[in-house]
């Protein structure tokens, strides 16, 4: 036992050095990876404005707070129902994934925020990803498209619906 540890201990610094590090997040990196997926991209200081899928995404950033945040309008919040509401919530719960829906200035927002520095190519993909399907799926599935956390109300309510079409065409 005390050689399989001595044995571990000896070999994860080897490992850790093989598996290189990608480079901190910095405002023109960003800018690379935002125009590779939108060559169209609006690129402004530390900000930036793009197009997915229709769907227009902002994203600011702020190096001195090391925080991003992508941003997707969705709607007008002041006209919500507190069981849209509700809905939103459950879905920050277990469906919206590492995006989530957030009520700023009177309208409801997909947003994705994270540490700057920290965020690395793939998770700021991602989310970009997460936060326009949340976007597209208000009202229907309200997910970031992947997999979803177990113990929330969402499984649920999706498999509701599909028992409600089988009940339907029960009699067909």
């Amino acid at each position: 036992m005390i050689r399989c540890l001595a044995l571990i201990a000896f070999l994860l610094p080897a490992t850790a050095h093989a598996q290189e590090a990608e480079p901190h997040m910095t405002v023109e990196r960003m800018a690379q990876i935002v125009l590779a997926l939108d060559a169209e991209a609006a690129v402004s200081g530390p900000g930036f404005a793009l197009t997915i899928d229709d769907i227009p995404i902002l994203i600011v950033t702020d190096v001195a707070a090391n925080r991003m945040r992508a941003m997707v309008p969705i709607r007008s919040a002041e006209t919500m129902t507190p069981d849209e509401m509700q809905r939103v919530m459950q879905a920050n719960f277990d469906s919206a994934l590492d995006a989530r829906y957030a009520v700023a200035q009177g309208r409801l927002w997909g947003v994705f925020i994270h540490p700057f520095k920290e965020l690395e190519r793939d998770q700021l993909i991602s989310g970009i990803a997460q936060t326009v399907n949340i976007a597209k799926t208000y009202g229907s599935l309200y997910t970031g498209g992947a997999t979803q956390f177990g113990r929330g109300d969402s499984g649920d309510l999706q498999r509701q619906l599909i028992e409600d079409l089988l009940e339907r065409g029960q009699d067909i």
